[in-house]
Parts: C-alpha cells; sequence; structure tokens
C-alpha cells in the first residue's frame, strides 16, 4: 500500500464540525440553518465609501507587514477605552482572526509543547495546536456558567507544566464573559505560574455586561499575554478579513515575521475601511449590539418554554442549550431536528469533548429566521 504523502500533523485533524453539519444543511430543501457566526447586518455604509475610495486612490499595493500606521494607532485607542494599552508597534494587523491565532501559535509552539485550550471550545484552537505538533491538555468549564473550575486549571498547571493557555471570552460556543472575579483570580495564576496567555477576544465588542473585563488589563503582566481580536464581527465584515494580534514587543517581532510568510499583509482597502469605521460607526456597533440582544432574549425564552435547560448568554451571539432530556447524543439529535424540523443548529462535539450534551444555535439571523426555526422545533419537540 502507498504511504501517505500527506503530512501526519495535517492528517489528525478534520475540517470543523460547524462546517460540517452547515454542509449537511445545504442538502436538506427548505431548512433553516443557526450554524454560522456571521452577522446578517451589512457592513456599514460609512466602511463600504472608505474602501471603494480606498480603491479610487490606488490604496491597493502591499502595506507594511505590521499593517497601515493609523489603522495600528486607532487599534490602540479603542483598547485604550477597555483598560488594554498597546501602542501601535505592539500590534500587528492580520488576515482575520484565523490567521492572527496561527500566527501566535506558531511562533510560540515546538513539538509536544503543552498547551491549554478550554472544552468546550471554538474547534481551531486544538486544530492548529495539532498542526504544529503541539500536545493538547483541555480544562473543563463549569456546567452552571461555562465559568473556568480554577481549582482544577490550578491543578493542571502544576502537574503538566503547560507553556500556553488559550482563553476566550465571550465564548464561542457558550456567549459566557469573564467575570471580574474570574479575571482576577487568572491575574493569581498568571503571574505565579511560568505560562503565556493567548486570548481571543473576538466578540469583546458583543459583551452585552456594562464592564468588559479581560486579563490583558494587568500592566504587570504585559510579558505573559497576547491578545487575538478583529472587525468580522464587530463591523460585519466576515469576508473582508481584518483581525489583529497585541502583544509586548518581546513577542510581536517574531509574530509579525511569521504573519510576513505567510501573507505579507492583509488586504490593504479593508484596512481603510476599518479606519473609518473605527473613527465614524460606532453608533453602527451599538445598534448591531443592541439588536443581538433582542433576539438573545427572545431565542432564551423560546428555548425555556420548549424546556430546554439553558444558561443566558452575557456576551457573542451565540446560545448552547443542554440537549440532555431530549436525547443523549448531541449529533444524533441535531441530525434529528434537521430531519424532522428541518432546522439545524450545530451539535457541541463540534467544540470538544466538553460539548457533548449540548447544541449551539447562532442568533446572527434576522428575527423572522428565528421565528420560523423555533416554531418548527417547538412542533417537534413538544
Amino acid at each position: 500500500m502507498e504511504k501517505s504523502k500527506i503530512s501526519s500533523n495535517v492528517d489528525s485533524i478534520e475540517i470543523s464540525g460547524i462546517r460540517k453539519f452547515y454542509n449537511k444543511v445545504v442538502k436538506v430543501e427548505g431548512a433553516i440553518s443557526l450554524t454560522l457566526g456571521q452577522p446578517d447586518f451589512p457592513v456599514p455604509e460609512g466602511i463600504k465609501k472608505a474602501m471603494i475610495e480606498a480603491i479610487n486612490e490606488n490604496k491597493t499595493v502591499y502595506t507594511s507587514n505590521a499593517g497601515i500606521l493609523e489603522l495600528r494607532q486607532e487599534i490602540s485607542n479603542m483598547l485604550k477605552t477597555q483598560d488594554i494599552g498597546y501602542d501601535s508597534d505592539e500590534i500587528c494587523v492580520t488576515v482575520g482572526g484565523s490567521e492572527g491565532l496561527m500566527d501566535v501559535f506558531s511562533t510560540l509552539i515546538n513539538p509536544k509543547d503543552k498547551v491549554l485550550i478550554p472544552t468546550p471550545a471554538y474547534p481551531a484552537y486544538e486544530s492548529c495546536v495539532k498542526l504544529l505538533g503541539g500536545e493538547i491538555i483541555n480544562y473543563n468549564l463549569n456546567e452552571s456558567d461555562f465559568s473556568i473550575d480554577f481549582s482544577k486549571l490550578q491543578n493542571i498547571i502544576k502537574q503538566q507544566n503547560p507553556k500556553l493557555l488559550v482563553l476566550s471570552y465571550p465564548s464561542n460556543p457558550t456567549g459566557a464573559i469573564l467575570s471580574k472575579e474570574a479575571r482576577d483570580k487568572l491575574y493569581e495564576i498568571v503571574k505565579n505560574e511560568d505560562i503565556i496567555v493567548i486570548t481571543d477576544e473576538m466578540y469583546s465588542s458583543l459583551c452585552f455586561e456594562d464592564n468588559y473585563y479581560s486579563i490583558a488589563q494587568f500592566k504587570d503582566i504585559k510579558d505573559k499575554v497576547i491578545v487575538v481580536n478583529g472587525f468580522s464581527k464587530m463591523f460585519s465584515m466576515t469576508g473582508l478579513r481584518i483581525g489583529y494580534v497585541c502583544a509586548s514587543n518581546k513577542y510581536i517581532d517574531s509574530i509579525i515575521k511569521v504573519h510576513q510568510y505567510n501573507v505579507s499583509c492583509a488586504p490593504s482597502i479593508a484596512q481603510y475601511g476599518v479606519v473609518h469605521g473605527l473613527r465614524h460607526c460606532m453608533k453602527d456597533v451599538e445598534y448591531m449590539k443592541g439588536e443581538f440582544i433582542k433576539r438573545r432574549d427572545y431565542v432564551y425564552e423560546r428555548l425555556i418554554k420548549i424546556g430546554f435547560e439553558v444558561q443566558l448568554p452575557k456576551g457573542a451571539f451565540y446560545i448552547f442549550p443542554s440537549i440532555k432530556k431530549f436525547a443523549s447524543n448531541s449529533e444524533e439529535f441535531c441530525e434529528s431536528i434537521l430531519r424532522k424540523a428541518k432546522v439545524a443548529a450545530v451539535p457541541g462535539t463540534a467544540f470538544g469533548k466538553g460539548g457533548e450534551g449540548y447544541m449551539r444555535i447562532s442568533y446572527a439571523y434576522s428575527q423572522k429566521q428565528l421565528e420560523e426555526a423555533f416554531d418548527r422545533i417547538e412542533r417537534v419537540l413538544l
């Protein structure tokens, strides 16, 4: 038998469980999909006009590897409003948050390095680590509210001595946010352990509470924290691919090196669009957030009425109800709902072993679609 020429690291990963289920949906005629994390709002008009202007002014050439200075300065200014301090030379603009994550992992991971990843969590974390030959160690989240179990986390760190800790708040898939109490407990751990934190804050603009908390708000552990974020969700510009990484100079030069050889630079015209967005389109962001809160409340109430056990999300645009009352297997349950109700949600197992017994519903869809979807689910389950 011919030996595979494919890298064993590539062979060890599968396509995202989210996309896998979405691909099933498109084969079901009349199905309503609540699977993708893509806002249904258009890109703000001001951003569109700024990108068109950039094209007309021939701003279509390579930018600096780290991204245009105006954008990095605007990102720095925005972060300061969240008590997160990075200067423009500590920021690298990337091709979406996904490239940012891969750049950071590529910069830090040697084969066999141990990486702590929450479960359930966005599946790309584990896949990136596998691609690079790192060793994944999962830390479970509390079932009551998907918060961190600090006593278990501390024990794992003491026993396993991991190099990296991945955080994801506001969370995809659970909608949980980082509380002040949890942030402060994390700070004590990070300060006293030899560990680097990669904090994915892609949904930071969609925190539904009055205050936003991040491990990056502590200046004395800045050398131990790397932030990955972006504008796909904030400005509803998923296909325009602008993300960013923030890190102290100790790391950012190496991250930019990886980024340079991957993509040279992020798309120029989209960078100019985001500059305009940060200066002039924050009202659009607030409007979208307000609409997501209305949809969250609607979806939460419908799920409770149908009989699901579910936590009220405090950020992002996902809700993660337990299906244990109705079935023992997430994938089978979601297949059944797709077949009988023609409604698609993502099985919790797409987000790791901690996702079994749950499903992820995205409410980044219109009110009309959500109403029809839950009417269908209700008819099937009640």
